[in-house]
């Protein structure tokens, strides 16, 4: 169900404490703007001079208002906040807003009194957003407590910048989005990203979720809460790097960037990950209008050749493709269009919107109900005619109504049908294109912003959700080339015939218990086969021989590994790994192995643990999958087997936290099975 915030978005009555005539203050901007709404529910201002503010009796003291407070702001210095958050609670307040900074953020004794501060708020049973924050604002219930007025609407936003959140509103504006809510997320100290997700996900008034957040307290129970909240998520981050990869010990950790990693969670729980406020903007005008194409066939009517032409590449470039149009659709094009226009897609008028602006509605409708199309674009000059109002001769005023009529035409044909239609023009803010937003089309100055917003729409893989947790194994204590072994093959893992020796005569001994070819490996070191650590296709006893006295005499390595040489034939060499990371929890990479892991660098990523199902799709997604079923008369491999054996190698890593960084270089998949040939682990 998740944490009850009634209180934080819905008060009884709120108080602003530390409110000011100062323009200065913030506690000024709060006040002025809490009291717009004095007709839903009380409204107290407390300065401690008492006096007046804004016009307004202020009262000394939360105390003194002398009647239970719901829900209080504070904005007073830091040296002040303990006692006014004590002061609230013993008042009744169920919600506290803490506009304070001086905590967390400036070092370990902010985040000690932060932390103390938290506690005696959920011991009241209260929660509190902030310290360090910048306000709430939800225009469902009429509670403005930010210092800006947000325009109503259905998008919740929860960010860690101020800024950002005026810089939508401006974006906002062409596309027809608002607020729902507004929280500015602080500090964290108690109420998390995460509890506000899960309640503007339950949240009627809101459509979708747009997030910024810098950094993930909880990054797994982000995902988790995003998978289950029923409405579109838009997550624009920062911080997405590779500084987690400088200190990696394994292929794994080295290939796992933060970027590989959050990419990762939005798409096992379908959050649209963006990269600028602008592409957030893109991704909300087309997600909120809750139509999504049932194929990835565009079909792009322009008006001019260049036009098309660019947006076919730009929308070819977010995975769909803009296919030739079928027999039938031409014909029909080419009864609603003149002679020169281009009907094979792109669609080109070729100047008939100059001589009749109702072509590009017939021409549209016509899209619209093609079979073979699954999404239209349309881009180019429409909006110009109304938009010069008059201005292009003495036809202008006919052609501009003319347009006028289309887009109306064109609203129309868009509401009888459930496929997505978006409009790239140079002239977005024109009549005819305010009247296409107006009934729900997107409408983008920019091509590759219109492109983008079919991307945002675009079907594919179910998501996976995330996979809970396993309960916490017993730890494991030798994280050794051996040890980590003998666990992979208990968890279910196959691996060949192995001993480990000191000597000669333990090596020989070895070697009689199952016949060569033989490898041998030195095991004190963690990339073996970079320092000339690994032999391999040691025929006999005589070659094990002779090849552990020129590698003991090189490395002196403490212990050593005689195993029996897998049959190479027809198999592929790949790589599955684990790495914990601070924020998410385990993270699993598939990807073609072997000693050119890095090197080659396809891989792909999910959150642990993978079900054999996941870990298919996976492998089948990589760019060299098709050598997987066989190239150059080579057989298929066992991708099945494949499968199983990422499955229990994310598991076992799942289950134990312990474990930093886990892989296994090669798994040999063949024609008859997976067989892990090598493996190493890292101990947080």
């Amino acid at each position: 169900m998740g944490r009850d915030l009634s209180a934080l978005f819905d008060p009884v009555s709120v108080a602003v404490v530390g409110a000011s005539d100062d323009p200065a203050k913030y506690g000024h901007a709060i006040a002025a703007q809490a009291i717009r709404a004095n007709g839903r529910r009380p409204v107290h201002l407390v300065n401690r001079r008492g006096g007046t503010v804004l016009g307004r009796t202020a009262a000394p003291s939360l105390s003194a208002i002398g009647e239970p407070v719901d829900l209080a702001v504070v904005s007073v210095p830091a040296a002040g906040f303990e006692d006014a958050v004590d002061e609230a609670l013993r008042c009744g307040a169920r919600a506290i807003v803490a506009i304070t900074a001086g905590f967390a953020e400036t070092g370990e004794a902010g985040r000690t009194r932060q932390l103390a501060v938290a506690e005696r708020v959920r011991a009241a049973g209260a929660v509190m957003v902030g310290p360090n924050c910048l306000g709430i604002a939800d225009n469902t219930t009429d509670l403005f407590l930010a210092s800006d007025t947000f325009t109503p609407g259905g998008v919740a936003l929860l960010s860690q910048s101020g800024n950002l959140a005026l810089e939508l509103q401006l974006r906002f504006r062409p596309h027809g989005l608002g607020f729902s809510r507004f929280v500015s997320l602080g500090n964290q100290a108690d109420v998390t990203l995460v509890d506000l997700l899960a309640d503007c996900a339950r949240h009627e008034g809101t459509r979708a979720i747009a997030v910024y957040a810098e950094d993930f307290a909880d990054g797994r129970a982000f995902a988790e809460a995003a998978a289950d909240a029923g409405k579109p998520v838009v997550l624009l981050t920062a911080g997405r790097g590779d500084a987690s990869a400088r200190s990696a010990q394994s292929h794994t950790g080295a290939l796992t960037t933060s970027a590989d990693v959050v990419t990762a969670a939005c798409r096992d729980a379908g959050v649209e990950l963006v990269a600028t406020p602008r592409e957030l903007t893109v991704a909300l005008a087309a997600l909120t209008g809750a139509r999504r194409p049932a194929g990835r066939r565009v079909a792009v009517l322009t008006d001019g050749g260049g036009h098309g032409v660019v947006a076919a590449d730009a929308v070819e470039a977010t995975g769909f493709t803009v296919p030739e149009l079928t027999g039938p659709t031409r014909q029909h094009l080419r009864e609603v269009l003149w002679e020169q226009s281009a009907v094979a897609n792109p669609v080109d008028l070729a100047g008939m919107g100059e001589q009749d602006p109702a072509s590009y509605a017939r021409t549209v409708a016509a899209l619209l109900a093609a079979e073979e199309v699954d999404a239209v674009l349309m881009t180019g000059y429409f909006g110009g005619y109304a938009a010069a109002d008059g201005g292009l001769g003495g036809g202008g005023l006919v052609l501009a109504e003319g347009e006028r009529e289309a887009a109306r035409l064109i609203a129309d044909h868009h509401r009888a049908t459930a496929k997505p239609l978006v409009v790239q023009s140079m002239y977005p803010d024109s009549p005819s294109c305010r009247t296409l937003a107006a009934a729900g089309i997107p409408v983008f100055a920019a091509t590759e912003d219109a492109a983008r917003a079919l991307a945002a729409t675009a079907p594919g893989p179910l998501r996976t959700g995330v996979t809970p947790l396993p309960p916490a194994a017993a730890p494991l204590r030798d994280s050794g080339y051996m040890g980590t072994r003998r666990a992979l093959e208990e968890a279910g893992l196959a691996f060949p015939a192995a001993r480990e020796i000191h000597d000669e005569t333990e090596l020989l001994a070895a070697a009689a218990e199952f016949p060569g070819p033989y490898v041998l490996k030195a095991l004190h070191l963690l990339h073996k086969s970079d320092a000339g650590g690994v032999a391999l296709g040691l025929a006999g006893p005589d070659e094990l021989l002779a090849a552990f006295r020129e590698m003991h005499a090189r490395l002196g390595a403490p212990a050593y590994s005689v195993e029996a040489m897998a049959d190479l034939t027809d198999g592929i060499e790949l790589i599955v790994g684990v790495n914990r990371d601070p924020r998410f929890g385990p993270v699993a990479m598939v990807g073609l192995g072997g000693v050119l892991a890095e090197a080659l660098h396809d891989v792909a990523f999910t959150l642990a643990p993978v079900s054999a199902d996941r870990a298919l799709s996976l492998l089948r997604g990589l760019r060299t999958a098709a050598l997987l079923d066989g190239v150059r008369g080579r057989p298929p491999v066992d991708v099945a087997a494949a499968a199983a054996a990422v499955e229990a190698i994310t598991a076992f890593a799942a289950a134990h936290p312990e474990i930093a960084e886990i892989e296994v270089n090669p798994l040999l998949v063949s024609p008859h099975g997976a067989l892990a040939l090598d493996s190493r682990a890292v101990l947080a």
